[in-house]
């Protein structure tokens, strides 16, 4: 069938004004499903609908949907490349390529900041004057990486405050892992150089750590020290089992980055594998899965293009870009992708796709690796989806439901001497968790006060739950329906409540009230035995020992349990915090603020502080101290 723009669009078609810029596509609920760029916004977004138009059915499938169309004008094709990265991160189209969680790839930060710097590893990189390294795609790597580098440049990573007057040092002081500066056995200049070797390590330049650390052996022995002697010729026998793991991969000393890209032609499962070189060594590889990607018809085209959607995402963020990325297949804005990177690199980047020689032979390593790390994944998927068609088509049979439970909904209740009651809703979709339809319930009615009371509370959660799906499928007309309210007309196939025959009975009542009962299959699972208790059933169902089915349902009650405990220790620990400054004679609602900033929100550290550290909170008076100290 021939499409047909609809009225609204075809008129901010003729609206395109002939300039750079960022276009948004936007569907029937003006959600943005697609960020693009264009030297010529008018030109490229008319192109997409076009009768003649030839698209790839991923996007013919994305023009279906376009209800509406904005943009923003720039002055450059550049300046329109830095806001297309700005917008994709604030609207995260499903259509745009994109990095598959891109933003929980673990870095190696130093805190070069402060005095003594810590070494830690974050999820998110600020500007606070901290060094990162990374990103990595494993979080185990990391770990190992730094547990090697340890050994050569011992490190801190504790939550002391570094004076040189504790009285005794940690473990890893004794281990050697750890040069004791909380004692004063190392004073801050020696620290910071030992953090900075690994910096450099870190940054490839092995052979002049390497010279430091044998002239720093060298200068013991000379002074007679040779106990300090066998501790650099031991870190000197690490760092060399370090380096001889990386491979020599050029003659000359070129940092560089190496950009490969694999594509199934059936699925479209994408990887890229980038090859960290440093001062011509292969220090790293990392593999980053791709998604939102069509299959490509043209490789040098399509590949080309991934690749720079991939270099855009991922030098956006990146802590360091070399002076060269070597790739695959070319992008079709290299251009202008140099010019962006050389404005984040504060010097010139070549993107250059090799043709011959030991920088052909390089990048046909990265594809190498980029199709053995897809096929290892696809192979961890396909094993994944059997088990959990297994686990669903085992649970099925044994609750008899007349299909596999798509949807599952799992309901849990957590209290502490019937304080701070709460319940936990997860939700498992195709047997894998959809957290972003996970909900926390503060309970507020008879079960949150005095003696726990867990049937109170669970009644209350569960009738607050599908009271909405009952007024999102028949609303007020008087009402204004939410947003919000969408997500609460998805009946679950089956529903888990976490408790023996008490609670099952309260959710079978609960179902009733709403004339949900039958609609939704319910079942409730003992904590002790792990037996599952049928409505109307008076013996139990054991699910076999080791089965598919036995692992989701303890999965899913787990998460429950997991996903409860964390709400009820989060208000427990702010109405601790709540009860404790607030009893302080003087700390009024902006000292509170300051001091749980200044001390991370952990009371015990704003107890333990003395008069000085307390007199340097911003906006803390001596009187002021005193009275924490008098009070808490």
């Amino acid at each position: 069938m021939k499409y047909t723009a609809p009225e609204r669009v075809k008129q901010k078609l003729d609206e395109l004004p002939n300039s750079p810029g960022c276009y948004l596509m936007r569907d029937a609920d003006l959600k943005v499903i697609y960020v693009g760029k264009a030297l010529v916004l008018r030109n490229r977004v008319r192109s997409y609908f076009q009768p003649s138009a030839d698209h790839p059915p991923r996007i013919r499938q994305m023009v279906d949907e376009v209800q509406d169309v904005t943009w923003w004008v720039a002055r450059t094709e550049l300046e329109a490349l830095v806001l297309e990265n700005d917008l994709i991160k604030r609207y995260k189209p499903r259509y745009n390529v994109r990095l598959k969680d891109d933003k929980q790839y673990p870095y190696i930060k130093v805190n070069w900041q402060d005095d003594f710097p810590k070494i830690e590893i974050v999820r998110k990189m600020t500007k606070d004057g901290a060094r990162y390294f990374g990103p990595f795609t494993s979080s185990r790597a990391v770990g190992q990486t730094l547990d090697a580098l340890r050994r050569v440049f011992p490190y801190l990573d504790c939550d002391r405050k570094i004076d040189g007057k504790d009285e005794r040092p940690c473990l890893y002081y004794h281990l050697k892992l750890c040069g004791g500066p909380c004692i004063g056995a190392q004073p801050r200049a020696e620290y910071r150089e030992t953090v900075s070797g690994l910096m450099d390590f870190l940054e490839g330049d092995t052979d002049e750590v390497m010279r430091r650390l044998e002239k720093q052996m060298g200068a013991a022995a000379e002074d007679f020290q040779f106990e300090r002697a066998a501790v650099y010729r031991d870190r000197i026998k690490a760092a060399r089992r370090i380096v001889e793991q990386q491979q020599v991969v050029g003659v000359s000393q070129d940092d560089e980055d190496v950009i490969a890209i694999s594509q199934d032609m059936k699925t479209a499962d994408t990887v890229v594998q980038v090859l960290f070189v440093r001062r011509g060594r292969l220090i790293g590889r990392e593999s980053f899965v791709l998604e939102g990607v069509q299959v490509a018809e043209s490789a040098n085209e399509n590949l080309g293009g991934l690749i720079g959607a991939f270099i855009q995402q991922f030098y956006d963020d990146a802590p360091q870009i070399p002076s060269r990325l070597l790739v695959q297949y070319q992008p079709g804005d290299a251009a202008v992708l140099e010019d962006w990177l050389r404005e984040k690199r504060g010097r010139g980047v070549e993107i250059r796709m090799p043709q011959r020689g030991k920088k052909r032979k390089l990048m046909e390593l990265a594809q190498q690796n980029a199709s053995e790390y897809l096929r290892v994944q696809q192979a961890e998927w396909a094993a994944d989806t059997n088990r959990q068609t297994q686990s669903l088509g085992e649970l099925q049979a044994a609750v008899g439901l007349e299909k596999p439970p798509a949807r599952i909904e799992c309901f849990d209740i957590s209290t502490l001497q019937g304080t701070n009651t709460v319940g936990s809703m997860v939700v498992f979709a195709k047997g894998a968790p959809l957290k972003s339809a996970y909900k926390r319930f503060k309970i507020r009615g008879k079960g949150s006060q005095g003696e726990p009371d867990d049937f109170a509370s669970m009644r209350e959660m569960l009738r607050r739950r599908f009271r909405r799906t009952v007024e999102a499928e028949d609303p007020d007309p008087g009402k204004v329906a939410r947003k919000s309210d969408e997500q609460w007309k998805i009946l679950p196939d089956l529903v888990i409540i976490d408790g023996g025959k008490g609670q099952l009975n309260i959710a079978v009542e609960v179902l009733k009230e709403f004339d949900l009962y039958g609609a939704v299959s319910i079942v409730g699972l003992a904590k002790r035995e792990e037996e599952l208790f049928l409505p109307g059933q008076s013996t139990s169902i054991w699910l076999k020992r080791g089965s598919q089915a036995l692992h989701l349902v303890q999965r899913v009650r787990d998460e429950a349990h997991r996903f409860a405990i964390t709400y009820h220790r989060n208000l427990r620990s702010r109405n601790q915090i709540k009860s404790a400054l607030d009893e302080v004679p003087g700390i009024g609602p902006s000292r509170k603020k300051a001091l749980l900033q200044y001390f991370g929100g952990d009371v015990d550290k704003i107890r333990q502080a003395n008069l000085e550290e307390l007199l340097a909170v911003p906006g803390m008076t001596r009187r002021a101290a005193e009275s924490i100290k008098e009070h808490l």
